[in-house]
């Protein structure tokens, strides 16, 4: 298979189907997932005890050719069951994950688990063949390596004709359903751009984040928490209830297991879905999309000490919000389409500070969700006061990047507060 290389302004998109295994496959697949764990775990064993021992360090070259030392033992000899292509990229992993450590990115790796690791394998160009449909250009028949049949894929949409993707990753979730995911390399075409009418400003929206309402647009149009760990507590209790009363090792044990993981996965479903189209519909209506520069971590610091109960709460509702999630939408989905994305910087008074004369307010308490202000008298929702502040904030900040740039250079696809060079406090206020 020719080597292909990433032609100029081309961009990186992943395309995922669900398909069904047969059997065999199945098997061949539990195989796979099993021995991308051990070699990963295996590599990591090798590179921690070489530095912890002899102070020598080794990289992804040196796990590569132990990699064939294993396979080619009698006791790890179960490896050339598995494609060799698939192994190497478990190590390629784990020195991206190494990498990330080095850099201060992340923590240093740990081994997998077999009950808490996710089960995936990687195939690149080399690990799997892709035969076009030509009836139903954008579909193909996938064999990937050491299997003799073409997976069950369900093409729910067509890639991009004529387009090989450049690796496929195969993955099963905790709910025993299998996917497939292209990544293929493709250009996408820019959204024309969206102005004022009658003006050649840029169209703008602010964004504020809740709990209360998930989204707040400064148009005063709010987008409900759907809430959803809250809906099915009742029938996640149960099953979990159902579970602790089980053997352990049972298959009763087992049967609850799934079920608990299908009610799980289909959370994430309508959550993942609601969020994909509402972004969706923000990126083609708007030009200039901005929002606070939210530090999630920080705010899911652990419940402890007095009020711990109610800290958890709040906690369960940030992770159901899922504002990560919406923010990557927003980024990727901005830069693929020709959008700006501006990020405030956290220290910004969006909420205390008045959006009719921009005097700045008393520290409001989480209850308090309408204000007046002492300056001008004008009453606010809390929330959409916050999303007019975030926009004309982020609206200067898009001017002070643009009026920079050169005339024929594009704005960028994001701009964060935090990274511009100099001070970019706010004009005064005339």
């Amino acid at each position: 298979m020719k080597s292909r290389t990433k032609e100029p302004g081309a961009q990186q998109r992943v395309y995922r189907f669900r398909f069904y295994p047969t059997k065999t496959q199945a098997e061949q697949l539990e195989k796979t997932f099993g021995a991308c764990r051990w070699v990963y775990n295996e590599g990591l064993a090798l590179r921690s005890g070489a530095w912890e021992r002899h102070r020598v360090s080794v990289g992804f070259a040196e796990t590569c050719r132990a990699l064939t030392g294993w396979r080619r033992a009698s006791g790890t000899g179960w490896l050339q069951e598995v494609s060799s292509v698939v192994l190497q990229q478990s190590l390629r992993q784990l020195d991206q994950a190494y990498t990330r450590f080095f850099k201060r990115m992340s923590k240093h790796p740990k081994r997998k688990k077999k009950r808490t690791s996710k089960d995936a394998a990687t195939y690149v160009r080399t690990g799997f063949r892709w035969v076009e449909d030509p009836e139903r250009p954008g579909t193909a028949r996938v064999t990937l390596a050491k299997q003799a049949q073409p997976l069950d894929v369900r093409w729910s949409r067509a890639l991009p004709a004529g387009l090989l993707p450049v690796r496929l990753s195969v993955t099963r979730d905790r709910a025993g359903r299998y996917f497939l995911a292209a990544l293929v390399e493709e250009r996408i075409t820019a959204l024309p751009a969206v102005f004022v009418p009658g003006t050649g400003e840029p169209k703008a929206v602010g964004l504020d984040l809740g709990l209360a309402s998930l989204v707040t647009l400064d148009e005063g149009m709010k987008l409900d928490h759907p809430r959803l760990l809250k809906r099915y507590a009742e029938r996640l209790a149960r099953l979990q209830r159902d579970l602790h009363r089980k053997v352990r090792g049972s298959q009763n044990r087992e049967k609850v297991r799934r079920r608990i993981a299908r009610l799980y996965a289909l959370i994430g479903d309508v959550r993942r879905d609601m969020l994909d189209q509402f972004t969706t519909c923000l990126v083609r209506e708007n030009q200039v999309l901005v929002v606070e520069d939210l530090s999630i971590a920080s705010l899911l610091r652990p419940a402890r000490g007095k009020g711990r109960r109610r800290k958890a709460r709040l906690n369960r509702a940030i992770r159901d919000a899922a504002w990560g999630e919406l923010l990557r939408q927003l980024r990727y989905k901005c830069e693929w389409y020709g959008r700006t994305l501006v990020i405030v910087d956290r220290f910004f008074p969006s909420t205390r500070r008045c959006s009719a004369c921009h005097a700045k307010g008393p520290k409001l308490d989480v209850s308090v969700r309408e204000w007046a202000c002492d300056g001008c008298g004008a009453t606010h929702d809390r929330d959409v006061n916050a999303a007019v502040n975030l926009r004309d904030e982020g609206l200067r900040l898009y001017r002070l990047v643009t009026s920079a740039l050169p005339a024929d250079r594009r704005a960028p696809s994001v701009i964060r507060a935090s990274a511009l060079p100099g001070p970019v406090g706010p004009l005064p206020v005339v």
